[in-house]
């Protein structure tokens, strides 16, 4: 195989972000998504006083072992399992150290009254697992982002979008959301879910060929 140890990985994830992320840069890709059983719901509960950097990581390493799990029941050939996830922190406060996904249009108006006005950090673990008995690799890769104060309409308004729901932070950077944003440090990629700079440099590390 030349150069190369694999031509394709498996992605763990449903996220589209992540898939069209991939694409970008050349990486083939099968999905490698949970069955109807497997609670993942319950991985992202964090641990009271957990911080943001602990639970990304904890939850993305915990998300990889079930994939593991999950390709050895499928019997499919084995290649590389990606596994990613993003949580959103506001550090200086302790109710905002994780913000996850709104569970409710209540819950998104208090994450966006957090994030109103202030610099948050957005954090993604990524895990690869390089062979099926191998350590894990992994990396957290942390943005800082500047939210413009946002009014109650203009709240209100962006959460009728239905856009917040199923977003970390209740925000998606590539979509409505970057209109509050006139700033941001370290990867926009990462920030919608999938740095790209780190995860190439975890596949070249694997010998992950790219179109």
């Amino acid at each position: 195989m030349g150069l190369y140890t694999y031509h394709s990985i498996y992605l763990a994830s449903q996220s589209p972000r992540r898939q069209e992320l991939l694409k970008q840069i050349g990486v083939q890709f099968e999905m490698l998504t949970a069955e109807p059983h497997e609670d993942t719901e319950t991985l992202e509960i964090p641990i009271p006083h957990e911080k943001a950097h602990d639970y990304v990581k904890r939850v993305t390493l915990a998300k990889s072992t079930i994939a593991l799990d999950r390709w050895t029941k499928s019997k499919r050939p084995w290649a590389p399992i990606l596994c990613a996830d993003t949580t959103v922190s506001l550090p200086s406060s302790i109710a905002g150290e994780i913000l996850g996904k709104p569970i409710d249009t209540a819950d998104a108006v208090r994450i966006l009254e957090m994030l109103s006005g202030k610099v948050h950090e957005v954090l993604t673990a990524v895990v690869l697992l390089v062979e099926p008995n191998s350590q894990p690799l992994y990396v957290v890769q942390v943005s800082q982002v500047a939210f413009s104060h946002l009014s109650s309409e203009q709240i209100a308004t962006y959460i009728a979008s239905g856009e917040p729901f199923g977003k970390a932070g209740a925000y998606g950077i590539q979509g409505l959301g970057g209109a509050f944003i006139p700033t941001i440090t370290g990867s926009y990629s990462g920030i919608m879910g999938l740095p790209i700079f780190e995860v190439s440099q975890l596949l070249d590390h694997a010998k992950v060929a790219r179109i």
